[in-house]
């Protein structure tokens, strides 16, 4: 019965126009325990359905987030139970009556049974809807890196564009640096040129004066 395009379009009527299912007569369907507000993995939960008649069973269905109806069980009047399958009992789920209250009991909740619970009865022809009773872990939300670097969903790690002062700072010790090295290697430079020209010179003089002596001892 997972799904049930019926069960859909039950549902739908009975919440969109509670006046042909009897508005006169109400139930609803919540917590047994009145201080919860959401579930915990792991952990029981049980639903209680109350304003049901004595003489009526109850069905409890649930609609998950993707807006599917899942029929979870019925429970009779003499507290006899039918799951899905046609099964008298189930690991995940149990049921049973109390009094004028029908419960439903969620043996360890997970993710897969979050959604919104609702009880149904059918009385002399008529289909009484209760009010959803939202069943949903709470939603954790994560604060915004206040850090230079923000590190993203992918976990590559990106700085801030709005932080310079690194770059900056690396920048104006590289200017100093750069103009110390224009200062000291551009005279030393020079300073080998004239020694280089300097040792030529020499040596075409020594050549010159070496010729003219040998003419003259000629």
């Amino acid at each position: 019965m997972a799904g049930s395009p019926v069960l859909l379009l039950l549902l739908a009527l009975g919440l969109c126009c509670p006046g042909i299912w009897g508005h006169s007569y109400q139930m609803t369907a919540k917590f047994r325990d009145h201080s919860l507000t959401h579930p915990r993995v792991g952990h029981q939960l049980e639903l209680e359905c109350q304003g049901a008649k004595e003489d009526s069973g109850v069905f409890w269905i649930r609609l998950d987030k993707d807006g599917i109806l899942h029929f979870i069980v019925f429970i009779s009047s003499l507290s006899r139970t039918t799951f899905e399958r046609n099964e008298k009992s189930s690991t995940r789920f149990g049921a049973r009556k109390d009094g004028r209250s029908y419960r439903l009991v969620v043996n360890s909740f997970s993710a897969q049974d979050e959604g919104n619970y609702f009880c149904l009865m059918n009385s002399n022809q008529m289909l009484y809807f209760s009010s959803g009773q939202p069943a949903f872990f709470p939603v954790t939300t994560t604060a915004a890196p206040t850090t230079a670097a923000a590190t993203t969903q992918s976990g590559i790690t990106r700085k801030d564009p709005c932080l310079n002062t690194s770059d900056s700072e690396t920048s104006k010790k590289s200017e100093p640096n750069f103009f110390c090295n224009i200062f000291i290697w551009v005279p030393l430079a020079g300073a080998c040129l004239l020694l280089l020209l300097a040792l030529i010179v020499t040596i075409i003089l020594c050549q010159q004066t070496r010729r003219r002596r040998c003419r003259c001892k000629r």
